[in-house]
Order: C-alpha cells, then structure tokens, then sequence
C-alpha cells in the first residue's frame, strides 16, 4: 500500500478484514487534525504521528495475527528502489498527487508488479488496473496538471477571486513570513525620493524605531495603495478592463481605532494558536467580512505572528491548517479582491481555495476501498478477464451508481511504457539546460533523479552520491543555453533522458523555435508528441506547452482523496480481442461495462461535473462511454 491517509485508512482495514496477512504502507505524512472526520484509525492523541504506524497499531489491535510493516517515508526515497517493489505481488495506490502517481506507476512496470490505482474526490471516485503488456499503464493518457497562472495576472490583472489568493498566499504571505532570499514579485520600492535607484529600501523591512501598527499601516498602504496607483500609470493596460481602486488604510480604520468595537484581549483559540478572529470577537468562519472588519484581520494577524511567532518568520510557508495563517490570506485576498471590484469570500471559502481542499466524503473512500481490494483479489488469482475498472458516481446513470469499464490497452504512443519519443520545441540559443531539465524533464515527464545525454555525451546527472567534480561540472552545464553545452543542442538532436531510480528511459527530439507567445507559452518551450486515439482514428497530439507558470494553487491535500483522471477525446468505440482469440467481438457484447458519460440525458449527469475556472478541485471523469475509441480489453 502507497498512503495511509483518507483511502488508505479504509483500505489497510478492508485489507486485513478481507484475509489479508503480510502488508507493507509507505507513507511520508504525519497526522493532522483536519484528518480526523474521517481518516477513522486516528484520534486526537495521535495528532503529530505517523500515519503509516499509527495505522498499523490500530488494525493489529483487531487483527493481531497478520503482519503489517509501516515505512514513515516518501515513496520515491531511494530505498524504494524496482529491487523492492519486485518482492510485492500486487501495489495499491491511496496517493494525492500525481507526481507521486507517476512515480509509482514508473517502478510498478519495471518491477512488472501489477497496479491497483485509486482516487476519490467528494461523492466521486474510481478504481483502475494497470498490468504491464496487458492492459494501459497510469500514464497511458495525459494527465491534467494543476491550474496555475501567468505572473502578470497575479501581480497586475487579477479578475477571479483565485487570483487574489495566489496573490496573498505565494507573493505577501511569502515576502513578510518566508524566506527573504527567495525571488518575489511584489514591487517592494516605494514612491519616496530615490525609489527608483537599485538601492532604494525595501519597504517590507521593518525599521528600528516602528511599532507593529505603524509597520503594518505601512505594508497596507504599500501593497494595497500605492502598488495599485503604479499599476494605474500603464493606461494600455485597462484600455479593456475595468480600472481597480487603490485602498488606503486611513480611508477605512483612521490611526489607533484598530482595536476599537470589539477588541479582546484573549487572542487564542481553543487550541491556544493565536488567533486574530479570537481578538476581534469574530465568530464564524463562514461571514464574509466586511472591507473594514478584513483590514482589521489583516493589521491584527499582522501583529501577531510578530509578537506570538516571532521565532517562526522566515521560514513559514502557507499551510492551510495554521489558522493564523489562513486568517492573514483570506484578509490580505479579499482587500485585494475589493480593490479589483471582485466579491468577496469567507474565510471558509478562501481556506477551500487556498488549501485546494476537496471536501471528502468518508462513504465514498470506503466503497473505493472495497473496489480495491476485490481488484486486487482478482490480481492475485490471476483472473484477468474480470478486470474491471469502475467508476463511483454522484447520481445514477443507467440505475447503477457504480460503472465497471473493462480494461484498456496500452497506448503505443505512451512514452512511459511504449517508449515512444517526445517533440520539444525551443529556443535552443537562449533557453538553458536547467529550464529544460526543471521545467521538462522533472516538472511534466515526472523525472525524479534524471540524467541527461546527448550523443553519447552526459551532459548532465542528478543524485547525492555524485562524485564532486562531475556535480560541479554538471551544476556548471545547467547555466549554459542549449547550443553552449559540451555536445552542442540544436534543431534535430535528440535528447536521451535516464532515470535510474524509475528504470525509465525517453528520447526526444529538438525542433528549433525563435518566438514564443508569453501569455500561452510562458516557459519558453513546448512539449509534445503524447498521443491520444482521434475520431478518425489518427493520433491527437496532446501538448502542455500552454501551462500557465510561476504561481498556481497547489494540489497539497495528504489524503489520498484526489481523483486524477484522463482529459476526454470522444471517439468511436471498438473493442479489442481477447489475448488468445483474434476475433472482435460485437459492440453489443459490453454495453453493461460502460464508462462514465459526460453525454448522459440524465437531469444530474456528469455533465455537470466540470471546471468552472473558479474551482481548481473539481475533476472531470474520463471520455464517454458511448464513443471511447481506446481499445478495451476482453
């Protein structure tokens, strides 16, 4: 088992009911308290812990004859090499996030272990078998990735209420309590004297002789006032969009009334974290605060994580646990937000956004428990005809809440298991070696430890038991642009990626590129020539040259609750043939194993199940079941 969160609390139970008695869980993640509602084998004691090991004592306290080994490790850690997923007979998956999907789905197919793969996302889930040379593996169909965003849209154009929390949360929150050394996009120079000089002062630095009202007055003013009066020079800029309302804090709170109507001076929770809500006498979480009660917050958590958390800045990054923290973002967000004419959130729904929660339902990570484990029994007895993958849905399609979908073939133009090579396009006079290798190699094709060749020349290997001068020399490669390196990269070479860990080799070819759009093409690259089936039956190439980059809402839920499904192509369906028959069954014979439609007549179809651009959790399940054109199998 990979992850011991939401699933996998529901699974190792499953499991071990089920007969079960030699188990191994991997899992990276301590326990929080948001975890409690429903991952059930943890208490409130046990907050702090290791998932994977609490687990385990648990379902030994009702199943004390089997055997359950616990690793309180990250999946992709170097002992957990092909070598070790060899020992297993069958691997389930509980994950979260793609990345570490990927990972697995990599050391499943070179140890040749079958995989079981798993996601639920509110009433949603989906079970799915993956067996190499048999059916397709995880990767088989492009993935969706985070939605993120371009940085002039965070930093000057915002126009959802989204943009503002990536604002607040990766640029403020990150410049004021983060580490100082990391590169931020705030505009940190005032519009006193010599601002305009290199050196003129960083505002965000707080001077010797100034209070924490009067240093927070300032921020206000700075981010909220004066940055949004810079923005209005560029008159091209709001030509066809509505002009924001620069916002100054004495317009609102006049000097020294911060703490009037209300003000307590207990300013803890239950939990005793500070809390600004507490000190203001704010109650419920799901108010939208007014302009005046949000620049209240901001001030007054301001405040606090410089007297109560002094200790912790520089260093903090956003978690949607620390209610302080929350309490800032959604304060900072919905100032920002009034400034651009956006409406404003609770701190409920900022929290959802921020965290990119997806609220589960503990129901349906036990029917996909379930689901699991009758997979893996199948796996096990080596009942290969009985594959099924099945999709849990929201409302009834066809009276059935639960669809089987019989297994799919590999896709031949997966580069993962058909090896098949990569187009990327670039500029290879300017573009360096690291953007290609962060932006590339490890952010989209998922390499954990890559090494890079061309020719016959390594260019480039990543590890910590390189030897010190290949590691200089090859920190020295990533700084040189394409055509620069040792074996020069230009238009028609072929790039050979290796990643030793994952046993996962992949070619791709270079095609010389001048231009590319900034707003569609931020990276400076694109990559494609990942493949799936068309209507017609040629091959669709799927491209993700068009992410957005820099600030996004990161997917960072330890649950193991998150669907993460196939992009849809509709096509016309067509079976494929049992592995020892050559015939082709009629279209009739599997009407019963239909796949989740986004067609359906039905008045709560999945149709209704898509992104609306204003919620990043919301996932839409694969193709239609009617018109699929990738082959299942019999």
């Amino acid at each position: 088992m990979v992850g011991a969160g939401g699933i996998g609390c529901e699974l190792l139970k499953t499991l071990a009911l089920s007969g079960f008695r030699d188990i191994h869980i991997i899992d990276m993640d301590t326990i929080e308290v948001s975890n409690l509602n429903r991952q059930f084998l943890f208490r409130q004691h046990h907050v702090g812990q290791s998932k994977a090991k609490v687990a385990r004592d648990a379902v030994l306290r009702f199943r004390p004859h089997i055997n359950i080994t616990p690793y309180h490790s990250n999946v992709k850690d170097p002992q957990f090499n092909v070598d070790f997923f060899k020992q297993f007979n069958v691997v389930l998956n509980g994950l979260d996030n793609l990345d570490a999907r990927r990972h697995v789905n990599r050391l499943c197919l070179a140890a040749e272990v079958p995989l079981v793969e798993s996601g639920t996302t509110g009433f949603l889930g989906q079970v799915t078998v993956h067996v190499k040379g048999k059916t397709e593996c995880y990767e088989c169909q492009p993935k969706p990735t985070p939605k993120t965003y371009p940085v002039c849209t965070i930093t000057s154009t915002p126009s959802k209420f989204v943009h503002c929390i990536v604002w607040a949360k990766d640029l403020l929150f990150a410049k004021l309590f983060g580490d100082k050394n990391q590169d931020n996009d705030l505009n940190v120079h005032s519009g006193d004297g010599n601002s305009q000089s290199e050196h003129a002062q960083d505002v965000f630095v707080r001077n010797p002789h100034e209070d924490l009202e009067q240093y927070g007055r300032r921020i206000y003013d700075h981010v909220f006032g004066y940055n949004i009066e810079v923005a209005l020079t560029n008159e091209e800029t709001w030509k066809n969009r509505q002009r924001p309302r620069p916002v100054y804090i004495n317009d609102l709170l006049p000097d020294k009334l911060v703490h009037r109507n209300g003000y307590s001076e207990d300013c803890k929770t239950e939990d005793l974290t500070p809390s600004a809500m507490s000190s203001l006498n704010l109650k419920n979480p799901q108010d939208v605060w007014s302009l005046a009660e949000n620049s209240r917050i901001f001030l007054e958590s301001l405040r606090l994580f410089f007297e109560k958390r002094e200790k912790d800045i520089g260093c903090l990054t956003f978690d949607k646990d620390d209610q302080l923290a929350v309490e800032f973002v959604t304060a900072a967000a919905n100032i920002r937000a009034s400034s651009f004419g956006i409406p404003l959130h609770s701190l409920f729904e900022a929290k959802g956004i921020a965290g990119n929660i997806v609220h589960a339902v503990a129901t349906t990570n036990a029917i996909i428990a379930g689901l699991i484990v009758i997979e893996a029994i199948k796996v096990l007895q080596n009942d290969f005809e009985n594959y099924r993958m099945t999709y849990c849905l929201e409302h009834p399609s066809r009276k059935m809440l639960l669809m089987p979908v019989q297994p799919f073939e590999a896709n031949k133009s997966c580069y993962v298991c058909s090896e098949t090579p990569l187009l990327l396009e670039v500029n290879t006079n300017t573009a360096k070696l690291r953007d290609v290798v962060e932006r590339i190699v490890k952010a989209k094709l998922g390499m954990n430890l890559p090494m890079v060749m061309v020719g016959s020349t390594l260019v480039f290997e990543d590890g910590d038991d390189l030897d010190k001068d290949l590691a200089a020399n090859y920190a020295l490669n990533l700084d040189k642009v394409l055509s620069g390196l040792p074996a020069p990269v230009r238009s028609g070479t072929v790039l050979c990626l290796e990643d030793l860990q994952q046993e996962l080799v992949c070619n791709i070819n270079i095609k010389h590129r001048e231009e590319f759009d900034e707003e569609k093409e931020p990276d400076g690259m694109v990559l494609s020539g990942w493949t799936t089936p068309s209507e017609k039956g040629k091959e669709v190439a799927v491209s993700n040259g068009e992410t957005k980059a820099v600030a996004s809402v990161s997917s960072s839920e330890a649950d193991g609750d998150e669907v993460e499904t196939t992009p849809a192509v509709p096509s016309k369906k067509r079976k494929m043939p049992k592995p020892e028959r050559s015939e082709t069954a009629t279209e009739n014979d599997d009407k019963p194993q239909t796949r989740p439609s986004r067609n359906l007549s039905d008045k709560k179809s999945l149709q209704e199940i898509k992104d609306n651009d204003d919620d990043d959790d919301i996932i839409v399940l694969d193709d239609n079941p009617e018109t699929s054109k990738r082959k299942r199998i019999h």
